[in-house]
């Protein structure tokens, strides 16, 4: 998704619980992510490429980052690593089917976007899930948008440009990735303050 909805969002799920300083180094690490450096031989990050398992891992390498920091007297990695965190989280729903594999339950008639689940078991399990292949330069031209139209008739049903959902332009199926991408961000705050003593959560926060 572009920065605009990545910022939305974050500030959605974390807004309430953080404190300004330390909402606003989570979001500037969620952004730098999609730096130029970060958009070529990273799939791990933004789960491209069907990159899914990949994915996983990099989400709980971030999340044990976030730990391993919050055992020790510094607090400032602990953000840096969960802004990460939440980018590829956000980024599953944008590059990825799952959005469309969960629609597909309802012959058409799909509750509204809130009422998505963002982590159904057997959808995020699914032999069908599969993210948009990258495929240059194409997708490349693709992000320039009077060459879009040109490059989408050369560009395969399972590209990058085909599948994702990082703006309102790609339709319906826009809104249903940002209500699954923020519900999954606020899962992830939650989850981890399971994993943190209520001492080590007020650290994180910063309230």
């Amino acid at each position: 998704m572009i920065a605009k909805y990545h910022i939305e969002m974050t500030i959605a799920a974390l807004a309430p619980h953080f404190s300004e300083r330390a909402l606003e180094i989570i979001i500037a690490s969620n952004l730098k992510q999609d730096s130029f450096w970060n958009q070529f031989g990273h799939d791990e990050i933004h789960y491209d490429n069907n990159a899914i398992d990949k994915g996983n891992r990099y989400i709980n390498e971030q999340r044990g980052y976030v730990l391993a920091t919050l055992l020790s007297p510094g607090i400032l990695g602990a953000w840096i690593a969960f802004g990460r965190l939440l980018h590829t989280a956000q980024d599953f729903y944008a590059h990825t089917n799952y959005v469309t594999l969960w629609l597909d339950q309802y012959n058409g008639a799909p509750p509204p976007p809130p009422e998505i689940d963002p982590l159904k078991k057997e959808l995020v399990q699914s032999p069908s899930l599969h993210s948009g292949k990258i495929y240059l330069p194409m997708d490349a031209l693709y992000f320039i948008k009077p060459l879009r139209p040109w490059a989408l008739k050369l560009l395969p049903k399972d590209s990058h440009g085909w599948m994702n959902l990082d703006t309102p332009d790609q339709g319906p199926k826009f809104s249903y990735a940002i209500a699954a991408a923020t519900q999954r961000s606020t899962y992830e705050l939650d989850l981890l303050r399971k994993l943190l003593s209520p001492e080590m959560f007020s650290r994180f926060t910063d309230k």
